[in-house]
Parts: structure tokens; sequence; C-alpha cells
């Protein structure tokens, strides 16, 4: 993986990561200006299948001053993921069948220089999950600063 721009927190917070994938996006040049730049929010986003074409939606991309006025685009439009037809189907089949939803864990720049989008599988955690998850990561945390107070 390259450079980040962007994480989605939340969804490490609000989800079980299952499965992972790298997708492809479809942006506009102004988009990737200001993917350079850090300008994206992936907090409420999520990823929809349409049509057999998956898409992202919710993610804001906000644009530079140097944009053209009048090709601004929408900054929380729907923007296509690049995906084979089989990993497609592979989506479509597990979250109808098993429930579960598909969420963007972060926005990054591969070797390439070409933006993409880690997509995860992921199931819904339930209050009692997430409030055990906070409890594993304090301690977790004050571990690390017992062993290294210790040193």
């Amino acid at each position: 993986m390259g450079k980040t721009v962007a994480r989605n927190k939340k969804a490490f917070h609000d989800y079980e990561i299952l499965e992972r994938m790298e997708a492809g996006i479809a942006l506009r040049g102004s988009e990737v200006k200001a993917l350079r730049a850090g300008r994206v929010n992936l907090k409420d986003s999520f990823v929809k299948i349409i049509k057999n074409e998956a898409f992202l939606m919710n993610a804001h991309i906000s644009y530079t001053e140097t944009t053209n006025p009048h090709f601004k685009p929408d900054e929380t439009r729907p923007r296509k993921l690049l995906l084979h037809r089989k990993e497609i189907d592979k989506l479509v089949g597990k979250t109808t069948r098993d429930g579960l939803t598909i969420v963007p864990l972060s926005i990054y720049f591969n070797r390439k220089n070409i933006a993409k989008v880690e997509i995860a599988l992921a199931r819904g955690k339930k209050m009692h999950d997430k409030r055990e998850t906070l409890k594993r990561k304090e301690a977790d945390r004050e571990a690390q600063r017992a062993m290294r107070d210790k040193y």
C-alpha cells in the first residue's frame, strides 16, 4: 500500500471487518487534486451495488480553490468503483445471503500513483461488542505503558 490519504476510523468502531478488497475509483480531475491535498472524509460512507456496478456513496471529497467554478462536481456524488465481475458477484452474494455490509476503510495512492479504495465486507457490531473492544484496547494500552515504564 502506498500513501494513505484518508481512513474511516468509524468503520473499525462500528463494524467487525471480515474480508478486505482493493478497488479502483472513477474520479474527475479536480477530485484527484483534492485527494492529493487530503480533502476527503469517509465518515458515513458506504458501498452500494446498483445494476451489477459498485458505487461509493456519501464519501465527501471537497474541491480545491483552483477548481474551475463551472466544473465543480457534487462533493458527495456516487463514485463508481472499478471491480472485476467476479468480485462484484461475490460481494452481492455475501451481502444478500449473510446480511453483511460493504464499507470503505481507506483511500490511498498505490505505487503507480493511482487512487485506490480499500473496501471491506463487514458485520455490524452490537453495543456490548463495542464496549468490549474499547475495554480490550484500554487494557492493551495500559500493558504497553507498564512495559515501557518498566524498562
